[in-house]
């Protein structure tokens, strides 16, 4: 395990790489999801095959998450993209990045090549989107129902789901519970400045989109492949938001083939300047 002090906040980082002691071939960083999600959804479904196909693969906690530091407050899209930029910067990492982001780690991810289009070699958006207005106000909904059914009325809420889903999802809802009623969360996400069509057109880095057949993001391949100037979209029929998680080894290939893809077109792109 690793600290980073960012200046902001303490982040807990893991790093991962090839263990045969070769260079890797490029830096993936990977970004969890919001309250009950970790850099551990990474670090036992897709990471180790990731480092195992020759890559520096890079996870965190986001802040309040995790082992990472919890403060009172500053939890805004922009202090999220403000917390990667600042942890890259600590690890010296300078050149472009691959970026694979879950649900709102997707839309942070997203966020950061958006600010930082020369530092992003591609994105992957898993369950996720850029931050528009509608996901504000999609956003806002879901953490108001987690503040009033959760924070407020924990007991309850907990006993239904340690009935329902298990302690294990139990345990992560109290840590959700805690972090909704102790932040500013709740009310600093909702009220990120979004993202204009502009700026998320810019990206112009390869992006790709992964989705759950069962899940209502589904919809949003359409729009964003139409809307990206390099952009494809896989969805994984019989999968809802977790597809993370349920369908590992099929999320890690799309992955891994979209880095590959991206590494070759780059060393195609180097080669024609050096001619």
């Amino acid at each position: 395990m690793a600290m980073v002090d960012t200046g902001a906040v303490r982040l807990h980082v893991q790093r991962i790489g090839p263990r045969d002691g070769r260079p890797a071939t490029a830096t993936l960083v990977l970004v969890h999801g919001l309250l009950t999600d970790s850099l551990a959804s990474y670090y036992f479904t897709v990471a180790p095959a990731f480092a195992a196909a020759g890559l520096d693969v890079v996870m965190y906690d986001l802040r309040g998450h995790g082992r990472s530091e919890r403060p009172a407050e500053g939890y805004t899209l922009d202090d999220g993209v403000d917390d990667l930029e600042a942890l890259l910067d600590h690890l010296a990492v300078t050149g472009p990045v691959h970026l694979v982001g879950n649900s709102y780690g997707g839309t942070v991810a997203f966020g950061y090549a958006a600010r930082h289009p020369e530092r992003a070699a591609s994105v992957t958006l898993i369950e996720s989107e850029p931050a528009t207005p509608a996901w504000a106000v999609k956003l806002g909904g879901i953490l108001d129902r987690v503040v009033t059914q959760l924070a407020h009325n924990e007991t309850d809420a907990i006993a239904w789901i340690t009935a329902h889903r298990g302690h294990n999802t139990a345990r992560l809802a109290r840590g959700a519970a805690r972090l909704a009623r102790d932040t500013t969360l709740g009310r600093d996400i909702p009220a990120s400045r979004v993202l204009t069509e502009e700026q998320i057109t810019a990206v112009r880095c390869p992006v790709l989109g992964v989705y759950g057949g069962d899940s209502d993001l589904a919809e949003l391949a359409p729009w964003l492949e139409a809307l990206l100037p390099d952009c494809r979209t896989v969805v994984l029929a019989g999968h809802e938001h977790s597809v993370l998680v349920e369908a590992a080894p099929a999320v890690g290939d799309q992955v891994l083939a979209l880095v590959r893809e991206a590494e070759r077109a780059g060393a195609e792109r180097a080669g024609a300047e050096v001619r």
